[in-house]
């Protein structure tokens, strides 16, 4: 090792420790379904939307797919060894819709369910507490085909059938469900435009028809959940960014807020006020869904915590995209991820203040954060990640300061657990704490997982403390 990577380590772990946390303090790391499970034609599990959209040339940056991605499925034991190593407090993982339903509703499939319930066997196992995600993109492909998934607002009732089975079966063992996964994300890229599965590109039409279905969806399972699962702790997951304009133009500064409005005020206000934002149904007015009276009231369910997804803040200007929010991205000279993405670490403890500010949650969790940075194998074995070690932890610290400011942060999830299938961007990118030989299916901690590891590891040692 190098004298200079030595000086680096060095800093890198006087920050991890100076990093303190309430003794509460969930620390966990999170995956989904499709990423990582592979086996996509055993156990019963029958295609999803992801399956067919990595079937089309040109969709995936390096022409893969998930079929067997890091082979979760298979090796179940292994990975929760590694995240009790890691120590880990709680994993944050998606359940397959078409696994427990491989034609979308009918039947169950007792192998799927199976399947979950001795990851969650294994998780107890290990101490780790699971929070599962129910949709994180995968519908199964029948249902998308009977009328362009979310755009169908039946689906609605599909999801709610869903749920209440998968809920009923792996309650007693799961007490932390999120109904859906970064909607903005999965209805802009998927439906209004082509970027991600199923690729449909029918514009803000589509995105808002597929967003309204969803958060509908989300709104009625809350209840059932309750219903199944008294004890339980429920939310929803929004990727959501802090915004600013680029300029103080008048075009800019109403662009930023068109933009603000799309990504995070019309998912925001909906859930917690019951109303879309008057200025953003302004905006969309040509191209808005068929909304009944009564569907925002069921949106607005209370919930006991919102996940927030955070990779980068937003500096907008006024722009030709996502018509017609008509904006554009300045990218402000700096540091970036292999995904193009600012690092700018304060835009966590920002987000955090404009939720807890204007909505003001029960209880924040960030479900998601981290950073796609090439690895350097060293002649010993060990995986060296500087850029994403240095990543986590100025994240971690933004988290512990805005905890001191008294925003009721209860968890952080990294994202992600092992390098993964990263959607239309393959194996491209990796973000793991552990990285992943996708020839051999070797796992190996990076120096990030060792640093985040001791992190948690100090938080462990004072609640065993403070419990004695």
């Amino acid at each position: 090792m190098s004298a200079n990577h030595t000086s680096k380590l060095q800093h890198l772990q006087q920050l991890a420790n100076s990093i303190k946390f309430p003794r509460n303090m969930v620390l966990g790391a999170a995956t989904a379904s499709y990423q990582i499970e592979g086996a996509v034609n055993e156990g019963g599990r029958s295609p999803s939307v992801w399956d067919h959209f990595t079937r089309i040339p040109g969709n995936i940056a390096d022409g893969t797919n998930g079929d067997i991605a890091c082979d979760h499925y298979h090796r179940l034991e292994e990975d929760v060894a590694l995240m009790k190593e890691l120590g880990l407090t709680a994993y944050r993982f998606s359940i397959c819709w078409s696994r427990i339903l491989p034609n979308g509703r009918g039947p169950i499939n007792e192998e799927g369910v199976a399947f979950y319930e001795r990851l969650t066997d294994l998780l107890f196992k290990a101490g780790i507490t699971p929070y599962a995600t129910l949709y994180h993109w995968d519908l199964p492909l029948t249902l998308q085909e009977e009328g362009n998934g979310w755009l169908r607002r039946g689906l609605v009732d599909d999801y709610i059938n869903y749920v209440d089975i998968t809920t009923q079966r792996l309650g007693s063992k799961i007490k932390h469900w999120t109904t859906f996964n970064e909607l903005f994300t999965f209805t802009w890229w998927g439906y209004g435009l082509k970027e991600d599965a199923p690729g449909f590109g029918g514009g803000a039409k589509a995105a808002l028809a597929a967003s309204h279905h969803a958060l509908l969806a989300h709104g009625r399972a809350v209840p059932i959940i309750r219903r199944n699962v008294p004890d339980a702790q429920i939310g929803i997951v929004l990727d959501l960014n802090p915004v600013t304009p680029a300029s103080d133009t008048i075009a800019d500064l109403e662009a930023a807020r068109r933009f603000e409005g799309c990504q995070n005020r019309w998912y925001l206000d909906a859930i917690f006020n019951g109303q879309y934002p008057a200025d953003m149904l302004e905006t969309y007015k040509t191209v808005l869904p068929y909304i009944e009276e009564t569907d925002l009231h069921e949106i607005a369910q209370p919930l006991d915590y919102l996940g927030i997804n955070i990779y980068r803040r937003s500096i907008i200007k006024d722009g030709t995209e996502f018509a017609p929010v008509n904006f554009e991205r300045h990218l402000p000279e700096g540091k970036y991820t292999q995904m193009g993405w600012e690092v700018h670490p304060e835009c966590l403890y920002d987000i955090l203040q404009y939720v807890n500010t204007n909505y003001a949650p029960k209880q924040l969790f960030i479900t998601e954060n981290g950073a796609a940075f090439s690895d350097t194998l060293e002649t010993d074995g060990s995986i060296q990640d500087c850029d994403r070690s240095t990543y986590v932890l100025s994240h971690l610290k933004q988290a512990a300061r805005a905890i001191e400011d008294g925003i009721p942060l209860k968890g952080y999830f990294c994202w992600t657990l092992m390098d993964n299938f990263e959607w239309a961007e393959g194996y491209l990118p990796r973000f793991g704490l552990i990285h992943v030989d996708f020839e051999t299916q070797e796992r190996t901690i990076k120096q990030s997982g060792r640093l985040y590891s001791m992190v948690a590891d100090q938080l462990q040692s004072e609640m065993r403390e403070a419990s004695e």
